[in-house]
C-alpha cells in the first residue's frame, strides 16, 4: 500500500490524522523540517523526496505565503491522486478577513489551486480549534488565570482537533468525499467568558476573561515584544469574534462523518482528565 503523507505532521491536526491513519494500519509519512522524513516549506529540493510514491497528501500550508499551488502542481506531477487541504472557515464570508492579506491569499489561492488540480480533492475549513486553550494561542493565559483579548462578548463555535483529524482521515482514505468543502465547527457557540466558565469548573481553577479594548490589547503584546505589525494582525484574527463573524454552527462534521461534533464542555472535561492543565 502507498503511503500517505502528512505535512504538519507535528501540528494540532496533522499528528492527530497521522495518530488515526496509523490506528487503521495505512501506512504515513510524516514530514516535517526536523522529522524523519525531511521538509521545508521554503526548500524545494525537500519536496520530491517527501512526495516519492506518495498517492494521498494532507496539506497543511504555510501561512503567509502563496507556495500551496507550485506543491499541488508537483504533487500531481509526482502522481499523487488525492489531496485533502486544510483551509480556513471564513474564505468565503465577506468582512471575515482580507483575502489579500498574506494569510488570505494563502488560502483562497490555495483552493483555487487544488480546484484546478485534476486530482480528487476534499477541502477542510475548521473555525476556531478548541485546543486553542489546551495546545495553542490561549494556554498561556489559561495557566496564568487571565484570558485577555479583543473579543469583546462576541461567541466562537470552537472545533475539536480530534473532528478536524477524523474528517481529514475520512477524506484521505473513504470514497464519497471528493469535491466536497467541509466547513467544521462544534456544535454551540461560546462566548470568551463562556469558554474560560466551563475550564474553571472542570479544572476548580478561577480562569477570568477580560475583554480589552483592540489599542490595549497591541500595547500589551507590543509591550511582551511583539512587533506591532504582529499585533495588530492577530487582534485583526481575534476581530472576527467581536464581530460575530464566528458564532455561526457548521454541518461538516455530520456530513462527513455521520455523526455530530464534539461539544466543547467535553473537550475540556477530557483535557482536564489528561491533565493539560496543571494547576
Amino acid at each position: 500500500m502507498t503511503e500517505t503523507l502528512i505535512l504538519g505532521g507535528t501540528g494540532k491536526s496533522g499528528r492527530r490524522v497521522a495518530s488515526l491513519l496509523s490506528a487503521r494500519n495505512v501506512p504515513v509519512r510524516v514530514a516535517s523540517r526536523t522529522g524523519e522524513q525531511p521538509f521545508d516549506w521554503t526548500d524545494r529540493t525537500t519536496w520530491d523526496l517527501a512526495l516519492k510514491g506518495v498517492r494521498a497528501v494532507y496539506l497543511v500550508p504555510l501561512d503567509g505565503t502563496t507556495l500551496t499551488r507550485p506543491f499541488v502542481e508537483r504533487a500531481v506531477d509526482l502522481g499523487v491522486e488525492r489531496i485533502v487541504l486544510l483551509s480556513g472557515r471564513g474564505v468565503d464570508v465577506p468582512g471575515y478577513g482580507d483575502p489579500t492579506s498574506p494569510v488570505g491569499a494563502t488560502h483562497t489561492d490555495g483552493e483555487a489551486a487544488v480546484r484546478a488540480s485534476g486530482v480528487a480533492w476534499t477541502i477542510i475549513r475548521p473555525g476556531w480549534f478548541a485546543q486553542n486553550f489546551s495546545e495553542g494561542f490561549f494556554r498561556d493565559a489559561v495557566l496564568a488565570g487571565e484570558i485577555r483579548l479583543p473579543a469583546g462578548d462576541g461567541a466562537a463555535s470552537f472545533v475539536d482537533a480530534d473532528d478536524i483529524a477524523a474528517v481529514a482521515a475520512a477524506a484521505l482514505t473513504e470514497d464519497g468525499h471528493a469535491g466536497q468543502v467541509y466547513e467544521l465547527s462544534g456544535p454551540r457557540a461560546l462566548t470568551m467568558a463562556e469558554a474560560a466558565a466551563d475550564i474553571s469548573a472542570a479544572t476548580g481553577r478561577t480562569i477570568r476573561y477580560v475583554p480589552l479594548p483592540a489599542g490595549t490589547f497591541i500595547d500589551e503584546l507590543v509591550a511582551q515584544g511583539w512587533t506591532a505589525a504582529d499585533a495588530q494582525d492577530y487582534a485583526d484574527v481575534i476581530a472576527a469574534i467581536r464581530k460575530g463573524l464566528d458564532a455561526y454552527l457548521s454541518d461538516g462534521v455530520q456530513r462527513a462523518l455521520g455523526r455530530p461534533a464534539r461539544d466543547f464542555t467535553e473537550f475540556v472535561r477530557t483535557t482536564t482528565a489528561e491533565n493539560a492543565w496543571p494547576g
